[in-house]
C-alpha cells in the first residue's frame, strides 16, 4: 500500500474531530515566493536587453536567441526531473535547483559577450527546469481536489508578480550601476529560498510535524462526518456537452501518460500559449521603445502592464474554475485562448497614447492568464500523485518550447519586415487560435467522487 493510501485508510478508521491546521497554506506561500524568484531570474533579461543590444551591437535575431536559449534548457531538463521526483520526491530536487540557477544568475553578471550570455541562458534553463515540476507536484500532493485550481492559480500568479516589479528594479539598477549588476543582485534571493524550501516543505503532508490529523483528512478528502460526503461537482448540461465531459480512467502508469492524447493535446495547447506569454515578456519592452517611442523610464512601468492583468487573471481563474465551474478546467482554458487572441488584435491597433496602450496590455495579460493555471491543473484530474510529476514534466517541456521558438520567430519577423511589430505580433493571434482548436479536442475528466448524503436516493 502506498504512503498516501495508508494515511487515508488510517484517517478513515479514526476520523479526526479537532480543528485542522492550515500548514498547506504556509507551503503554498513558500511555493509562491520561490517561483517569484524563479521568474525574476528569467524575466530580468527582457528589461536589460536594450542595454545589452547597445553594448554588444547585436541584431533582433540574436536578441531573440538570448531569450530563447533559456527555454531550450528549461524544456530539456524537466522530463528527467519529473521521473526522478516521481520516485524520490520534490524536496531535495527543488532546493538544489534553486541553488543551482542562482549560481548561474550570479555568473551572468560577469558576461563579456553575446555568446557567453547565450550559453549561460541555456544553463539557467537547465538548472531552473526541475523547479516548476517540483512546485506543481507539491501543489498536487498538498491540496484536495476542490482546492487544486485555487492553489494552482496562486502558483501561476507568482509568475506574473515578478514581471510587475522586475522591469523598474532592473532598469533602475542598470542605469545606476550597469546591467551586469542586475544579475549579481538578483542571485541573492535564490540562495535564501533554497534554504527556506528545504526547511519548510516536505514531499508529502503526512511527513510534516506541522500538519495535524484533521488537515490530513481535509487534504485527502476524507470526511470528518461519516454521514456525509463533500459535494464538489454539479452537472452543467450545456457546458458539459461543449467541453466533452467524460468518465476517464486514471493514468496510473507513465506508459499510459505517454499514450494519452489529453496529455499531448494539453502540451500542444500549452506550447501555443507559451509562444504568446514569453514572446510578450521578451519583446514588450523593446516594442514600447521602438514602435511606440517611449523612453526607458516610461517603459519600466508600462512593460509591467501585462503582468498586472496576468496577476489578477491567474488568481481569479483558479477560483472561477474551482467554484463557478465546480472543478472543470477546460472552460477557463477556452476563455483564455479566445479572448487573448482578441486582445492581441486590439493591442496592434491601439491608438498611440500611453493610457490606451497600458489598458490594452493589462487586458491582454488578464485574458491570457485567467485560464493559464488550468493547463497545469488539467492533468491533475487524469493522473495520480505517482504519475503527475511525469505528466506535468511532459507538458512543461513541450509547452515551454514555445518560449524557445517565439522570441526567435518574432525577431526574424521583425528583421524581415523592417521592424514592423504589427506583423510580428499577428503571429501571436494565429497561435492563440490554434490553441483554441486544440483545447476543444480534449476530454474534461469527470471527478471520481461526487457529493451526496450517505443513504440519500
Amino acid at each position: 500500500m502506498s504512503t498516501s493510501a495508508g494515511a487515508t485508510s488510517s484517517m478513515s478508521a479514526n476520523l479526526p474531530t479537532g480543528q485542522p491546521s492550515r500548514y498547506r497554506w504556509v507551503v503554498m506561500s513558500t511555493i509562491f515566493a520561490a517561483y517569484v524568484v524563479c521568474m525574476a531570474d528569467r524575466a530580468n533579461i527582457g528589461a536589460v536587453l536594450p542595454f545589452i543590444k547597445e553594448e554588444f551591437h547585436i541584431d533582433n535575431f540574436t536578441i531573440g536567441a538570448i531569450s530563447s536559449f533559456f527555454f531550450l534548457g528549461y524544456a530539456v531538463s524537466q522530463i528527467p526531473a519529473g521521473l526522478i521526483m516521481g520516485k524520490k520526491g520534490t524536496r531535495a530536487v527543488v532546493s538544489v535547483a534553486i541553488l543551482a540557477f542562482s549560481l548561474v544568475t550570479l555568473a551572468m553578471g560577469f558576461t563579456t559577450g553575446a555568446v557567453m550570455l547565450l550559453a549561460l541562458r541555456l544553463l539557467l534553463g537547465l538548472t531552473e527546469g526541475p523547479a516548476p515540476v517540483g512546485m506543481t507536484s507539491t501543489v498536487n500532493a498538498w491540496f484536495p481536489p476542490r482546492e487544486k485550481g485555487t492553489a494552482t492559480g496562486l502558483y501561476i500568479a507568482s509568475t506574473q508578480f515578478a514581471p510587475i516589479i522586475v522591469p523598474a528594479i532592473v532598469i533602475g539598477l542598470a542605469q545606476a550601476h550597469g546591467w551586469r549588476w542586475v544579475f549579481i543582485w538578483f542571485s541573492i534571493p535564490g540562495f535564501i529560498m533554497a534554504a527556506v524550501w528545504w526547511f519548510i516543505v516536505r514531499n508529502r503532508p503526512e511527513q510534516s510535524k506541522h500538519v495535524n490529523a484533521a488537515e490530513l483528512a481535509h487534504i485527502y478528502d476524507t470526511s470528518e462526518d461519516p454521514t456525509k460526503k463533500k459535494v464538489t461537482f454539479r452537472p452543467i448540461p450545456w457546458l458539459d456537452k461543449v467541453i466533452r465531459l467524460r468518465d476517464a480512467d486514471t493514468l496510473d502508469t507513465n506508459g499510459k501518460v505517454l499514450k494519452s492524447w489529453n496529455i499531448w493535446g494539453d502540451t500542444l495547447a500549452y506550447f501555443f500559449m507559451n509562444n504568446v506569454n514569453y514572446g510578450l515578456l521578451t519583446w514588450v519592452p523593446l516594442y514600447l521603445v521602438q514602435a511606440r517611442g517611449m523612453n526607458l523610464s516610461g517603459v519600466a512601468f508600462i512593460a509591467a502592464a501585462p503582468a498586472v492583468g496576468g496577476l489578477i487573471g491567474s488568481m481569479l481563474g483558479g477560483v472561477v474554475s474551482d467554484r463557478l465551474f465546480h472543478g472543470r478546467r477546460k472552460p477557463t482554458m477556452l476563455i483564455t485562448a479566445f479572448f487573448a487572441a482578441v486582445m492581441i488584435v486590439i493591442v496592434i491597433n491601439a491608438p498611440d497614447n500611453i493610457p490606451a496602450i497600458a489598458v490594452s496590455l493589462v487586458a491582454t495579460g488578464f485574458f491570457l492568464n485567467i485560464g493559464w493555471p488550468m493547463f497545469t491543473a488539467y492533468p491533475m484530474g487524469l493522473t495520480n500523485n505517482k504519475t503527475y510529476p511525469f505528466a506535468i514534466s511532459l507538458i512543461n517541456s513541450g509547452g515551454n518550447l514555445g518560449g524557445f521558438f517565439a522570441p526567435i520567430i518574432v525577431g526574424l519577423l521583425l528583421d524581415s519586415s523592417g521592424g514592423n511589430y504589427s506583423v510580428a505580433f499577428s503571429y501571436f493571434a494565429v497561435v492563440l487560435v490554434l490553441a483554441l482548436l486544440v483545447i476543444f479536442t480534449l476530454v474534461e475528466a469527470r471527478p471520481k467522487a461526487t457529493e451526496h448524503a450517505v443513504g440519500a436516493k
